[in-house]
């Protein structure tokens, strides 16, 4: 994986430059100096280096992180990185998402954009020759190689097959200097200040945070919508061994991973990516996920290896199922309450049927290009 379009900053090996040649260089005391004053000539000499490096070294690190053609910020750590995928067919999408976060924020959002190597062109098209051209952002190749001999071939819903589903699982590959992460799908509409969602809090050891499918506001809306699943069962076969041998009970509240706060470090040090390609391996030799539910592709894995060992998102900041039955619509109120919401499920806003697509077209950036359409219909 790599960020596309940008240039390697100049490199420096601050440690190979000797003190000396930060200015002139002092005259050699003479003998008729006190040791007195050799020590302090020797301190100030090591003082003005020090402070020299310190410039020196900022000066680096902030270049070495931003790109060529963007402001340099004042601190790093202020920034808050977004990433997201723009697949070929759906990047209206994505822009859409990135237009409700960047307008409804004063936060510093740095948006790490990921596709496959034909769109990458495309992705910043669309990007610079739009009102998006202000955005800070960054386009990053997704590789589909690393997933090879790790999906299974049959699924009632191929689109959920597309490599790009799979980047949340591949996070540190992605983001670098930054110790947290949010990570959106691309069917969502932030309604709320991005800073918000930032600012949700991990407990110790916990390397992310979902929303609960147990914890969804509206319960009498969500009743209506049948077939929803909110348990493991609806995600694992536990007829298979090694389902039933992981002890996890089948009616435990499964999580949706369309939204995701992370943390690096704990990432990596819990070593994830690598225990969910171990689970996406185990599938591939053992069919051990329920073929019948829309996200049990992507979400299983996660819900094993996160079993137990996850922080809670604020249930408005994940307002699901909006493309789950197109017949079936929130409360208008409810709506406006809430901070984020997904169209999860088949019925996708830009596409018909759906419902409460007119939220979503309000964000909607016309593709330059032409390609993107939207399907108008009655909301």
């Amino acid at each position: 994986m790599y960020c596309e379009g940008q240039q390697p900053a100049a490199s420096h090996d601050l440690n190979a430059l000797p003190c000396s040649s930060s200015g002139p260089r002092s005259p050699k005391p003479s003998r008729h100096h006190s040791p007195v004053n050799q020590v302090l000539l020797f301190l100030l000499i090591v003082t003005l280096c020090g402070i020299l490096y310190k410039k020196v070294q900022k000066g680096t690190v902030l270049r070495n992180e931003t790109d060529d053609d963007s402001e340099i910020p004042e601190e790093t750590e202020d920034e808050i990185p977004v990433v997201i995928c723009a697949a070929a067919g759906r990047m209206g999408a994505t822009m859409a998402a990135i237009n409700s976060i960047y307008s409804n924020t004063d936060a510093n959002i740095l948006f790490y954009v990921v596709g496959l190597r034909n769109t990458l062109t495309r992705i910043r098209k669309w990007i610079e020759h739009s009102k998006l051209r202000e955005i800070n952002f960054k386009i990053v190749e997704f590789n589909p190689t690393v997933l090879k001999g790790k999906i299974r071939p049959d699924s009632s819903r191929p689109e959920l097959l597309q490599p790009l589903n799979f980047v949340r699982f591949y996070l540190p590959l992605l983001i670098h200097q930054h110790e947290k992460v949010i990570y959106l799908d691309d069917d969502i509409i932030v309604q709320g200040d991005i800073q918000e969602l930032y600012d949700t809090t991990l407990a110790l050891g916990h390397a992310a945070a979902f929303s609960d499918d147990c914890n969804l506001p509206s319960a009498q809306d969500i009743d209506r919508l049948v077939g929803l699943q909110n348990t493991y069962m609806g995600y694992l076969d536990y007829r298979k061994k090694t389902i039933k041998d992981l002890g996890i009970s089948p009616s435990t509240c499964s999580f949706n991973p369309g939204v995701i706060v992370a943390n690096m470090t704990e990432w990596k040090h819990q070593r994830i990516t690598k225990q969910l390609e171990k689970w996406m391996q185990k599938n591939v030799e053992e069919n051990l996920y329920s073929s019948s539910l829309g996200g049990g592709v992507a979400t299983s894995p996660m819900l094993i290896v996160f079993h137990g060992k996850y922080s809670t998102i604020n249930p408005l900041w994940h307002i699901r199922h909006l493309g789950w039955n197109p017949d079936t619509r929130y409360s208008e109120h409810f709506l406006q309450e809430a901070k984020l919401l997904h169209w999860n499920g088949r019925h996708k806003p830009w596409d018909f049927p759906s419902v409460h697509n007119d939220l979503w077209e309000s964000w909607f950036v016309p593709d330059p290009a032409g390609i993107f359409t939207l399907h108008h219909h009655n909301s």
